[in-house]
């Protein structure tokens, strides 16, 4: 602090980065901690997966084709949305507590995954995710 201009001058490493369509500010790693911040879209997209995995579930729709037509959306768009039903449950737990890694958006989760929940892990963009998950896990069990 200057005595002189009882000015304080703080500088921050910041980047700026496109996610979710939206600009975000990144601080370097290490510097200061932020809040997790939770991909609304992500969060969006599982809610409509498992929503319309219980219609069909429930027989209110007997195919992705029936329920498309009903939402009024393509029948691809659907199919790929409901694969995200398949994604490991401490993935998704990642997803809504916006503990996803930065590369994790939507276009990269409708890509074709491996359904077996240890080789979703294995995957090189989600080992951030369980790094972040296995310390929180061993910080509970430790208190």
């Amino acid at each position: 602090m200057s005595a002189s201009t009882n000015t304080l001058t703080v500088q921050i490493p910041l980047a700026v980065r496109r996610r979710g369509g939206a600009r975000k500010m990144l601080v370097t790693p290490g510097v200061l901690p932020l809040p997790a911040q939770v991909d609304i879209t992500l969060v969006k997209a599982l809610a409509r997966a498992f929503r319309w995995r219980r219609m069909m579930e429930a027989g209110r729709f007997a195919t992705v084709k029936e329920l498309a037509a009903a939402e009024k959306i393509n029948s691809s768009y659907v199919s790929r949305v409901l694969r995200l039903t398949l994604l490991a449950p401490d993935i998704v737990e990642a997803i809504l507590d916006g503990r996803q890694p930065e590369g994790m958006t939507l276009p990269r989760l409708m890509q074709p995954f491996p359904v077996e929940w240890e080789r979703q892990r294995q995957r090189p963009e989600r080992r951030t995710i369980f790094r972040g998950l296995q310390a929180d896990q061993a910080m509970q069990r430790a208190s």
